[in-house]
Order: structure tokens, then C-alpha cells, then sequence
């Protein structure tokens, strides 16, 4: 056995220890044999092979490539570059680099620190070790070079530091960290250092052990560490990276170092301020009160404080203004001509009252600002206002333009048939296909068709797919394998391909299922058990002409006519149980009388039962029922309780098969299941909105906070038919309130499309905002900007309608007002002038009528003047 096969060997195996041990023994002509095979062998197996076996070929290159461009090139290959346990394939890799030549060395840690890029991977996955950067560091300390500039390097340091205190390393870890020194300056300048920073915190801090916010702060104290080196890099950040969330460990590290007053750089603090992140802002307000500042300052801070939308910030900025001396005076007065556009009464007030306390000592040129602020003020503010610095002239109303209400985007056309074994060769490629669920349809027809009429021409068309394919997807769990919809389409490309191989591992799947603890919802079982079925037929080497259900309309709608064709090529074959049963699913709520007695004419057993479901009328609408309930929140390891609005389905009536039984069925103890399938879902019951709708909103429920809800499920759900009720409401009102404002938009345009097809029950949808805002499920200040939207898009009539249906609800709750309810009582306002709106809303004058100055108070006020309702007395 030559040397390449000794090494190759080891490869195969994924023995990265034995190759060790034999690159010691291999001479220079076994090393250049080795190094001239090794590209051409991995080029040559799955990409997903080449990365399982990293380890083990990372070892092989670094003992038999010469130069150290090569070894670095090899390492950084993209397949290679992510070794498991990257800790324990340094020091392997590192022990076969050590007999190399020093300078050889050094000029190979130069290109491997270079060569480090940002990590993908998140919070624990970074603690055993960051992808490149433990070779990179241990030949760096070995060799005692000064690594080049890389923010990757700094970065992975952090995070290696972390890990290290995690497992219980303390201080004298980091003081005696041979990288502390070069590597502790780059660290306020590093992109991408607060996530490790944050975990550290987050974890060690949380088990007492110790940080590295904790230890510089130590080294610091003990003189290790310049102190003024670690001050003047937190500013740095500051200046750099403030208006950046994750600030937050560079601002700790300053409040740990407790700066004199003299070391407070006032100057760069206010600077920040306007735009400072949360944490920065707190820490820039509390130490500016530590330090004396001059009229020029004061005016750049309290101007800046007003300026933020945090009440905190702008309160604060009023109560320095309240100490402010005459000299001070124009710029406090420029803040608060800032506060006077503030939305919140309270803080509104006291800006007038302390204007007009300033106002003798006010510049003529402050005058006129103030003067040009308080247009906008409501007329008695105005009024005081215009005592004490002169005329203000009041500011014009504002014009609202209804917009004209359009739907730009449709469904997308379905993609075309495929029509020949090449053609299918051409759409699935060598990487397997589009899983869209449309494409998976035309997918698994052509499989099937194509197999019937030409079965080895099927299998040469999909045998790159099948192996290719099956070769990544081989070492998956068992899980993946029994769920993923986008694996079960891999597996009937090898059911036909290797026939054996798809029957072993369909008995696997088939022996874990009922042992899974998750089974998915009823939608996810009836898509996934349908592609099985396609799975059974290709192992079995049995043939059928075609399915039934592969759909004709973008909706997931099979035309009738069609189906009666199909059932007529089918022959006396019996069809699929589900595609069969899936079929009907599909059809249209009406059908022409004519394809009707089309199908009375059909002999086959299917076509008797086609013709018998058309005579029916299709599947009844099942009962939909929605009310707000209190459940276990699936998210929380405690016992923590939720409210949210779940639904319940049952079957309008008994003896459905029990497939659509299923589907038809939804009650508590399906209730929050998650599902990353839901794109199927409407093509499933494309007649029954309403259905489909009520298990969205499950997975809405148990979705929407995590991020995981697919908010895209709803455009097609929207256009498919049948009712459309407090479910469909209640699942597009969940998406209002999701944190993403794309995910947000998704619900809007689904709100448009129903209300352009005249579908928008106001009612229904009112009562789902009223439920869903007033148990907290769906934030008011996400789903506010939402409706707003709506309100301006040309839908003013169908949201002001279902605003007047969900006001009473969250008015007359017990309590304090729900947040947000200023802001939504805003857009009720624009709502009611462009709809023309007249008359009462339960509950709003009784809000309009209490005491105190709430946003809510003179919102509902306006709102009262708008609909021409009488004034509270």
C-alpha cells in the first residue's frame, strides 16, 4: 500500500489520530504524492462528506503541503474551515506544523490570523472554539509574533477567554494571557466583540464566576493594565459605536472603573447623547451630572435629552432646565420648543410652564423659536404662550387624502409542467430541487407519470439528484428524516434510484414515528404521510398512470373538469388513498353542473366516489369557534401563564374519513404547536379559509414572540375561499404584532387583499384586535403603525369599522389603559375624518372625561370633536 492510499485510508475513515501518527513516517516523495492526490479526492466525494471528515483532512494537508500560501489555502477551504471541536484539531494540526522551519512558521500564523473571517455561529456554539482561531492563536503564542490586524482574531480571543473562565480559570488566566498586552487596545475598536462580552456576562456573571469586564477592571486595579488606556478606549467606543444596543459591556466597563470627576470627558459625552444607545444614554446622563458644564454644553445636553423619544431622557432634560440659570436660558427655551411637540400631556405642560418662567430672559431670537413651536400647541397652551413671548400664529390642520385601495402582488403562477424525464432532469440539478410546495407538486406528479411510462428513463434523470443528495443526507437524525418534507421529496428520488436503501430507512422512519414526542400538527402529518405514500409506490416498483392532486390553480384549487380527466386516465387503477383524498380537498365550493354529470358517467370504484362527493356538495364547512383562553406558555421553563385567543374546529358532521377528520379537528390539546410548514398548509383545504386559518393561529400563538411564525403562510391563506371568520381575523391580527415590520407588512397586505374582495369582516377583526391587544398578545405600539398604514392606503372605511368594533373593548377594560391605546385612538382619529365617520363609540366618552393629562384623555377628546359627539362636561 503506497502512501496515498495509507493516507487516503485514514481519510475515509475520518481518523485524524492515526493520520498523525503516520505523517511522522512518510518521506518527502510520499508527501508531494499526497499533496498532488488530496484536492482531486475531495473534489471528488460530497461536499457535506468533505466537511464530516474536516478533521481529518485538515491534518492531511498540513503534514504534506510545502508552502505555507498552500497549507493556509488548504485550511481555509470552505468545506474545511469548520472543524468539530476545533480546540482538539489545533493542537493536532499545530503538533504537525511544529518540525517546520521557525520562519516557515511565522509566515503561516501571518496568513492564518489574516485570513480569519467574522464566525456565524452564535452563543454556545462559540465555546468550543471559534472556527480558525485556535490554530491561528497557538501558533501565534508559539512562534511570538505580533499578530497582524484582524477583528476576527480579537473576537475569538474574547470568546476563548470566556470559555476559559467558564470552566473555572480566574484571574491570573487572563494576567499572565501572553495576547493581553497586543490584544486588549484592539478590543474598542474590534467589530464584533460585544457578543462575546454580552454571553460572558450573561453567564459567567450569572455563576459568580469571573468576566472580562470583571478582570480588566482587576488588572486595572493591581496597575497590570493601564488604567487611562482603558478609560480612553471606552470613549472611543462610545464615539464609534454608541448608538449600537450592544454597548452596553463597554459602558459597564467604565462604571467599573469609577472615573473621577476630572476624567469625565463631558465634551464627547454630550456629543453622543442624541444618538447614544439605552445603556449609553443612562451612563452619559449620570455622569454629565457629576461635572459642571457650561452654557454651551447645558444647551447641547438638555437639547439632546428632549430631542430622545425616551420620557425618562426628556423628564430629565426638564429637570435641569428647572435649575437653569439666566445665562442658560436660550438654550433650555430651544429644548423645550423641542417637548412642545411631545405627544405626552404631562410633559407638554411642564415645558410651557417653565418657557414661561425663562421667557424674560429669552433672546429675541429664542423668541421666535419658541413662538414657531407653539403653533402646534392646543389653543389654551397657545394663548399662554403668546402672553409671554408674543403673537403665534395657530398651526393648519391637517389635510388627509384617502388613497386608493390596490393589491400589487397576486400568488405567484404555478410553475409549468414538466414533460419529459429530461426536463425533470433539468429542474431537480444535481443539488435536488426547489422545495416551494408547488414545485414539489409538479415534482412528485412527474416522478410518478414518468415512472409508469418510462421507468429507467426516470431513474437515469434523477440518479445525480438521488445520490448527490442522499449522500448529505445520510448521517442526519432520525427526526429530520421522519419530518422534513424536503427530505422525504430526497427520499422518492431514491426510492426509485436504490429501492432497498429507501424501504431500509422507510422501516426506520416508520419504527420511530410512534415513539417521536413530536408528531406535528394534523396539516404537517397529512402533507408528510402524502409524500410517503409517493415513497411506498416508487420502492415497491409498483406504477400508476398519474396523481389526482397535483394542483391547477395558484390557490392549490384542482379544477373539476381536470379531475374528472385524471380519474378517466386512471382507468380501474386504484388510486393513492391520500392524493385521492387530497384531490377532493382541492376542488372548487362550486362546480358546473355539466362536469358533475361527467362524473356520474365514470365506472371505476374512484370515479364513483368523485361523483358521490360532487352530488354532496364537497366537504360542510366545519363548526370554527374563537375565545380568549389562559394556557402554560410554551416558551417559559416555569409555569408561567398566557392569554391568548385560541380557536376550536369540529367536523360539521360524523363519518369523515379520518385523514379530513383530522384536519377538521382542533381543540386544547393541539393548541401552541409550532409547525415550519405552514406554506402548505392553505393548498391543503383551499376552500376552507377559515379551517386553515384556526391552525395558523396556534402556530401564530406559540410563534409569533420566538420568530419562527411563517407570516408569509397568509397571502395565500387570504386568497384561497370559503368563510372568513374570527379565526382568519385572529391569526392576521397576531402577525400586526409581530417585531418584525416586514413580517408586520405581510399582515397588512393581507388585510388589503381581503378587503379589495370585499372579505374584511370588521366585526371579526375588531373583536380579534379588542381580545388580542386588551390579553396582551398583540402589542398596540407594533400593530398601531399597521393599521395606520391600512388607514392612509385606501382602506379608511374597513379600519375604521373595525376600530369602532374593537374601541369599546379596550376603553371599557378594568385598570389602566392598555399601552398603546393613546396611539390607536390617533389612528381612529384619521380613520373617522377620511371615512366621513359620525356618532358614538361605547366607552369613549368616559375616557375623554377623566381627570388628569393623559395622551389617552386628549386623544379620545379629539376623537369625541371628530365623530361629532358631545363634549364631557
Amino acid at each position: 500500500m503506497n502512501a496515498w492510499e495509507q493516507v487516503g485510508k485514514y481519510i475515509d475513515a475520518g481518523d485524524d489520530a492515526g493520520l498523525a501518527a503516520l505523517a511522522g513516517s512518510l518521506t518527502d516523495a510520499d508527501r508531494r504524492a499526497v499533496a498532488d492526490e488530496l484536492p482531486r479526492h475531495a473534489a471528488s466525494r460530497p461536499r457535506a462528506e468533505v466537511a464530516g471528515r474536516a478533521r481529518a483532512f485538515r491534518v492531511a494537508g498540513a503534514a504534506c503541503f510545502s508552502g505555507a500560501a498552500q497549507v493556509a489555502a488548504w485550511l481555509d477551504r470552505r468545506e474545511l474551515r469548520l472543524p468539530q471541536w476545533p480546540r482538539t484539531d489545533a493542537e493536532r494540526v499545530a503538533e504537525i506544523l511544529r518540525p517546520r522551519d521557525e520562519r516557515w512558521r511565522c509566515d503561516l500564523a501571518r496568513r492564518l490570523v489574516t485570513g480569519l473571517r467574522p464566525g456565524e455561529r452564535r452563543g454556545w456554539q462559540n465555546v468550543d472554539g471559534q472556527p480558525g482561531y485556535d490554530l491561528a492563536a497557538r501558533l501565534v503564542i508559539e512562534t511570538g509574533i505580533e499578530p497582524p490586524g484582524n477583528d476576527a482574531f480579537v473576537v475569538g480571543w474574547l470568546w476563548d477567554v470566556c470559555h476559559r473562565f467558564w470552566q473555572g480559570g480566574g484571574l491570573g488566566l487572563l494576567r499572565d494571557d501572553p495576547l493581553l498586552d497586543v490584544l486588549t487596545p484592539r478590543v474598542f475598536t474590534a467589530e464584533g466583540v460585544a457578543a462575546p462580552l454580552i454571553h460572558d456576562g450573561k453567564w459567567n456573571g450569572a455563576y459568580d464566576k469571573t468576566t472580562v469586564i470583571g478582570a480588566l477592571t482587576a488588572l486595572a486595579d493591581e496597575g497590570r493594565l493601564d488604567r487611562r488606556m482603558l478609560l480612553d478606549g471606552c470613549v472611543s467606543r462610545f464615539l464609534t459605536h454608541g448608538h449600537d444596543r450592544d454597548i452596553e459591556p463597554f459602558t459597564l466597563l467604565w462604571e467599573r472603573l469609577r472615573p473621577e470627576p476630572a476624567e469625565i470627558p463631558a465634551i464627547d459625552l454630550v456629543r453622543v447623547l442624541p444618538v447614544a444607545a439605552p445603556p449609553l444614554a443612562v451612563l452619559a446622563v449620570g455622569e454629565l451630572a457629576r461635572v459642571p458644564l457650561d452654557a454651551g454644553l447645558f444647551a447641547e445636553a438638555v437639547g439632546a435629552l428632549a430631542f430622545r423619544p425616551e420620557k425618562r431622557h426628556v423628564t430629565t432634560a426638564l429637570q435641569w432646565i428647572a435649575h437653569a440659570r439666566p445665562e442658560e436660558a436660550d438654550g433650555a427655551l430651544a429644548a423645550l420648543a423641542v417637548v412642545f411637540d411631545q405627544q405626552t400631556p404631562a410633559l407638554r405642560d411642564r415645558a410651557v410652564r417653565l418657557a414661561l418662567t425663562l421667557a424674560p430672559h429669552a433672546s429675541p431670537e429664542t423668541a421666535v423659536v419658541v413662538r414657531e413651536a407653539a403653533s402646534g400647541l392646543p389653543p389654551e397652551l397657545r394663548a399662554r404662550v403668546a402672553d409671554a413671548f408674543g403673537a403665534v400664529e395657530a398651526e393648519p390642520a391637517e389635510v388627509l387624502t384617502p388613497g386608493e385601495l390596490r393589491v400589487t402582488g397576486g400568488l405567484p403562477a404555478l410553475p409549468p409542467a414538466i414533460g419529459s424525464p429530461a426536463e425533470l432532469a433539468d429542474r431537480v440539478g444535481d443539488d435536488g430541487p426547489s422545495h416551494d410546495p408547488a414545485e414539489v407538486e409538479r415534482i412528485m406528479a412527474a416522478l410518478v407519470a414518468f415512472s409508469h411510462d418510462d421507468r429507467e428513463a426516470t431513474i437515469a434523470a434523477v440518479r445525480p439528484w438521488a445520490e448527490g443528495g442522499w449522500g448529505r443526507l445520510r448521517p442526519i437524525d432520525h427526526y429530520y428524516l421522519a419530518h422534513h418534507l424536503d427530505v422525504l421529496l430526497t427520499q422518492c428520488a431514491l426510492a426509485l434510484v436504490n429501492p432497498a436503501e429507501s424501504a431500509e430507512l422507510s422501516g426506520r422512519i416508520t419504527g420511530y414515528l410512534p415513539h417521536s414526542p413530536d408528531q406535528g400538527t394534523p396539516f404537517d402529518r397529512f402533507t408528510r404521510d402524502r409524500v410517503r405514500e409517493v415513497v411506498a409506490l416508487l420502492e415497491s416498483g409498483r406504477t400508476i398512470p398519474l396523481l389526482l392532486a397535483t394542483p391547477t390553480e395558484p390557490t392549490g384549487h384542482v379544477d373539476a373538469a381536470t379531475l374528472v380527466d385524471r380519474v378517466t386516465r386512471l382507468g380501474d387503477a386504484e388510486p393513492l388513498p391520500l392524493d385521492f383524498c387530497q384531490a377532493l380537498l382541492r376542488l372548487p365550493r362550486t362546480v358546473d353542473p355539466a362536469v358533475r354529470a361527467r362524473a356520474d358517467r365514470l365506472t371505476s370504484p374512484a370515479g364513483r366516489r368523485l361523483a358521490a362527493w360532487l352530488r354532496d356538495g364537497g366537504l360542510a364547512d366545519p363548526e370554527v369557534t374563537c375565545s380568549v383562553e389562559t394556557t402554560l406558555d410554551p416558551d417559559w421553563f416555569e409555569d408561567r401563564e398566557m392569554s391568548a385567543v385560541h380557536a376550536r374546529v369540529r367536523p360539521s358532521a360524523p363519518g369523515l374519513p379520518d385523514p379530513v377528520a383530522a384536519l377538521c379537528t382542533l381543540g386544547p390539546g393541539d393548541w401552541n404547536h409550532h409547525s415550519g410548514e405552514t406554506r402548505w398548509w392553505p393548498a391543503v383545504l383551499p376552500s376552507h379559509r377559515e379551517v386553515v386559518a384556526a391552525h395558523v393561529l396556534e402556530c401564530f400563538v406559540a410563534g409569533i414572540r420566538s420568530n419562527e411564525a411563517r407570516v408569509s403562510t397568509l397571502r395565500a391563506l387570504v386568497q384561497g375561499s370559503g368563510p372568513v371568520g374570527r379565526a382568519t381575523a385572529s391569526a392576521v391580527t397576531m402577525a400586526l404584532g409581530h417585531k418584525d415590520p416586514e413580517k408586520r407588512d405581510l399582515a397588512v397586505e393581507a388585510m388589503k387583499i381581503l378587503a379589495v374582495r370585499g372579505e374584511l369582516a370588521p366585526a371579526d377583526f375588531g373583536w380579534a384586535l379588542g381580545q388580542l391587544a386588551g390579553a396582551g398578545a398583540v402589542p398596540l405600539n407594533r400593530a398601531t403603525p399597521a393599521l395606520e398604514d391600512l388607514v392612509l392606503s385606501g382602506a379608511h372605511r374597513e379600519t375604521w369599522a373595525l376600530l369602532a368594533e374593537a374601541l369599546p373593548l379596550l376603553l371599557r377594560r378594568p385598570g389602566r389603559p392598555v399601552h398603546g391605546l393613546a396611539g390607536l385612538l390617533d389612528v381612529a382619529v384619521r380613520a373617522a375624518v377620511l371615512a366621513g365617520a359620525r356618532g358614538e363609540v361605547p366607552g369613549l366618552a368616559e375616557a375623554a372625561a377623566r381627570r388628569g393629562a393623559s395622551r389617552v384623555t386628549d386623544t379620545a377628546r379629539r376623537l369625541l370633536d371628530t365623530l361629532g359627539a358631545p363634549q364631557p362636561h
